[in-house]
């Protein structure tokens, strides 16, 4: 597992990285105190890429908006 930076890492690194950490949990092949590691940097991960994900929406919102299209809104079934 790469102990990269979590801050500098893509969405994409982040997400491999999480995949990798929560299958090490999941098979158990680690000692508790590196599983308590682990689940720290998971949730780091998570967190980061839930920023990432975020951002990306804003820009997504902002560029519609720009179009003229609504924002953050969902259209009504049927329509």
């Amino acid at each position: 597992m790469s102990d990269k930076a979590v801050e500098t890492m893509s969405f994409e690194e982040a997400m491999a990285a999480l995949e990798q950490v929560v299958g090490a949990l999941e098979r158990g092949e680690v000692p508790l105190e590196q599983s308590i590691a682990l689940y720290e940097r998971g949730a780091q991960l998570k967190a980061h890429c839930a920023k990432k994900l975020a951002e990306a929406e804003e820009k997504v919102d902002l560029i519609r908006a720009q179009e003229g299209r609504a924002v953050g809104t969902t259209p009504a079934e049927g329509m």
